[in-house]
């Protein structure tokens, strides 16, 4: 009977149904052909949600929206134009670093593509830089977006397994990071082989002004991430105090929000909170019914039987990730494969918080993985030149990527050191 589970999903979305639709579908043709009263339906989707710590997604979302809705993308994108836009190919590393800075606000890689790509793709393009040129380098910053605190699929993983919102927030900072400088070298590379334009240099005056237009952006990240971290507040509770703080910053500070745009901001917040809670139910019942079918388990015995090597498992998950990465959306993914990985993981002695930085950075860079990757179709929109031109392009990113992925799996203490040293 898991074959129809299976056989609904992929027919879903070969006629591209959205994710939970696909998930919903499926479900209900298994429970049909299985004979299982359909009241299990309503009744798995409300346990999928009914968990506190989700309640905190909503508040991120709205705040990361009042944020932007406010103005921050293009103080951020100033800001980082101060800082390296004398250097060759300085938009293009202005590119990266307000994906960077601006990861601490979404949260989500294909917000970032949309926010960051609408200013900078069209500027880049002015400036005299390749259309696909600009449309790879958004897409391929973009990944650093739930990698870097705070995010939304890592509060979701932590949910799926019970881990701490705040370890793995910690353990996601040194491989955003490392991910980031590591696509800033290959930019910056690129710009200085095809000769692509460079800026005067900001001068002091102009640096701190930048600086202090989006300090009160970058405080709010601050606010949170060492909120949860010393204990004072959980990440629900971190949720409501930056929708607060991200409404003062944008009335009284940014002074770009009013009553008309702020219920805007919040209507869309909302739709995009109730699709994203459907989805999480649907993917519980998805779970369960893979658990009742014991595939978890058979996963983890085909695994183990090929190899009992820590390495060559993280191989093998690696590999899946990615594939999957490339056609289904990141929180859907998570929702399905995480828990039955982790178990995998943990039988090879991988440490969960570790494995879950991993498990993140595939997705992400499944993202951008030709030839159905999300970001790169969102990104290509934006600059209107085609998919293959965006994924030739966005190759050199590619590569690196996959570096820092290897030197992240083979290196536990990247992610491990901050929780160490700040939660334990």
């Amino acid at each position: 009977m898991i074959w129809i589970l299976v056989i609904v999903f992929v027919v879903c979305l070969l006629f591209r149904f959205p994710i939970a639709f696909a998930l919903g579908l499926s479900c209900l043709a298994y429970l049909l052909a299985k004979g299982i009263p359909l009241i299990v339906l309503p009744m798995k989707m409300y346990s999928g949600i009914d968990v506190f710590v989700l309640l905190s997604i909503p508040g991120f979302i709205l705040a990361g929206n009042l944020m932007n809705g406010g103005g921050l993308t293009e103080k951020i994108i100033s800001f980082c134009n101060h800082i390296t836009g004398h250097i060759r190919g300085g938009l293009a590393l202005a590119n990266i670093g307000a994906s960077m800075l601006f990861a601490g606000i979404s949260g989500t890689a294909i917000s970032d593509t949309a926010s960051i790509g609408s200013v900078m793709i069209p500027a880049m393009k002015k400036e005299g830089y390749d259309a696909d040129f600009s449309c790879a380098i958004t897409a391929a910053s973009s990944t650093v977006g739930p990698i870097i605190p705070p995010s939304v699929p890592m509060i979701i993983a932590a949910t799926l397994s019970g881990l701490s919102v705040g370890r793995l927030f910690l353990a996601g900072a040194i491989p955003g990071f490392l991910l980031g400088f590591g696509l800033m070298i290959v930019a910056y590379y690129i710009s200085v082989k095809r000769k692509y334009p460079t800026f005067p240099k900001s001068n002091i005056r102009q640096i701190l002004k930048g600086f202090l237009d989006t300090f009160w952006s970058l405080l709010m990240t601050f606010i949170i991430l060492f909120g949860i971290i010393g204990g004072i507040f959980t990440p629900t509770e971190a949720s409501i105090i930056a929708v607060f703080y991200a409404m003062l910053v944008g009335v009284f500070v940014y002074k770009k929000l009013n009553l008309k745009n702020i219920m805007v901001i919040v209507l869309d917040s909302m739709k995009t909170s109730a699709s994203l809670m459907v989805l999480i139910g649907f993917a519980n019942l998805f779970g369960w019914i893979l658990i009742t079918e014991q595939l978890p388990q058979i996963i983890s015995t085909e695994i183990n039987n090929f190899s009992d090597n820590k390495y060559v498992v993280l191989l093998l998950i690696n590999l899946l990730l990615i594939l999957v990465g490339t056609f289904m959306e990141t929180i859907a993914a998570l929702l399905i494969l995480f828990p039955i990985l982790l178990k995998v993981a943990i039988g090879v002695d991988v440490d969960p918080i570790h494995f879950a930085v991993i498990a993140l950075l595939n997705l992400m860079i499944g993202l951008t993985t030709p030839p159905l990757g999300v970001c790169l179709f969102v990104s290509a929109s934006i600059g209107k030149v085609s998919i293959g031109q965006v994924s030739k392009a966005g190759l050199p990113f590619l590569l690196v990527s996959l570096l820092v992925l290897t030197i992240i799996t083979l290196f536990p203490d990247l992610s491990l050191f901050l929780p160490r040293l700040f939660m334990d």
